[in-house]
């Protein structure tokens, strides 16, 4: 089977170029191919002796996920529908805005913590997603979006907010952030690179240590009763710990403060109370919070909070003296927001066969 170099960081393709007989150099060479102009085979890196293009040929390749459909939305934002080995297929999104572009990738097939809210959860989960299937996302875009008048990339920041939680595949995360970080890759800043995360507290000092980025926590209650129903994560790391590792983290994160994420379900965790909660729970932590409307989807079993219950809310955090925004809906008329991301998932949990005969979710 040929290898992927995609897949490879630039010291893991140093590594690759000495095992076949190459000289080191070789490797930053063809990692700019890849990345920095976003060559799709080997007779586009002219630089390179014929030999080594020739032996590349053989034995690697240059593969990332291919496209099935895409969907623009009203509002500019661009959905991809990106099919992976397996039968399996993926979804990416580009957020565009004035001054930046993000872009919103995945990092598993589904995801396997089954928060009820979000209707990638509800899809069950097939597979985590290789180093170069991550970064092939981006790679993938630029191709797609081409360049501004300047002859810039359109894509400016990058969030690992799509499918999946980045923290359960680890490994292949790191090396996909450390290539979008790279200065010979994407040259993408730690403080544009946002991990948002359920709260894998034992990982969240690994990335502290390995690869620290900006840091977005999908928090979404204020107490254990509440984020336990609807975050079965929080069972194992309650809300104390998770707060805990967050304190430790900004020890090293390249912002100083930490974004909580929050959707608003009515009924659920929008009542004023819990704002006050949270109040008095962040005491000490440099944070910032992130009131997302609840994206329906079929059979969620919940409602969005009604907008002037946000903002009543937003009120309470605001003189609480947290900074606190109620995030835009983007692409929610391709199903492109935030929770509305599923792909098709080969499922190896039988999670889609036990929520069709899902009952809606009682208030807390």
């Amino acid at each position: 089977m040929k290898i992927n170099l995609l897949n490879y960081t630039l010291p893991k393709l140093e590594q690759f170029f000495v095992e076949i007989g190459e000289k080191k150099f070789r490797a930053k060479q063809v990692f700019r191919w890849l990345h920095v102009y976003g060559a799709a085979n080997f007779s586009e890196m002219s630089d390179i002796a014929k030999s080594l293009r020739a032996t590349l040929e053989e034995i690697a390749t240059i593969e990332a996920p291919e496209l099935v459909t895409e969907h623009i939305s009203s509002d500019g934002t661009r959905k991809w529908v990106l099919s992976v080995s397996g039968g399996n297929k993926i979804e990416a999104v580009f957020i565009p805005e004035d001054g930046r572009g993000t872009l919103c990738v995945s990092s598993q097939v589904g995801c396997a913590l089954e928060c009820q809210f979000c209707s990638t959860g509800r899809q069950g989960f097939n597979r985590n997603l290789t180093s170069g299937e991550i970064v092939g996302q981006l790679w993938w875009a630029n191709q797609r979006l081409g360049k501004d008048p300047k002859g810039e990339k359109l894509i400016t920041n990058v969030v690992m907010m799509g499918m999946g939680e980045p923290l359960a595949n680890y490994e292949n995360v790191i090396d996909a952030m450390r290539i979008m970080l790279d200065d010979n890759a994407y040259n993408i800043s730690k403080r544009k690179l946002t991990l948002s995360t359920s709260g894998v507290v034992t990982r969240l000092d690994w990335l502290a240590e390995d690869c620290p980025v900006a840091l977005a926590i999908s928090l979404h209650a204020s107490n254990d009763e509440v984020r336990s129903q609807i975050i079965p994560l929080n069972k194992k790391y309650p809300i104390a710990e998770l707060i805990a590792a967050c304190k430790r983290y900004l020890l090293k994160s390249p912002k100083n403060y930490i974004t909580f994420e929050y959707v608003m379900l009515k009924g659920v965790n929008d009542k004023l109370e819990h704002a006050e909660e949270l109040v008095k729970l962040m005491r000490g932590v440099e944070c910032k919070f992130n009131l997302i409307p609840f994206n329906p989807f079929p059979n969620s079993g919940y409602e969005a909070t009604g907008w002037g219950q946000i903002l009543k809310f937003q009120k309470i955090l605001q003189n609480g003296g947290y900074i606190t925004t109620v995030r835009k809906t983007r692409g929610d008329d391709i199903d492109a927001a935030c929770g509305q991301l599923v792909g098709k998932v080969e499922d190896k949990t039988k999670r889609q066969e036990k929520w069709k005969n899902y009952i809606p979710i009682k208030e807390v």
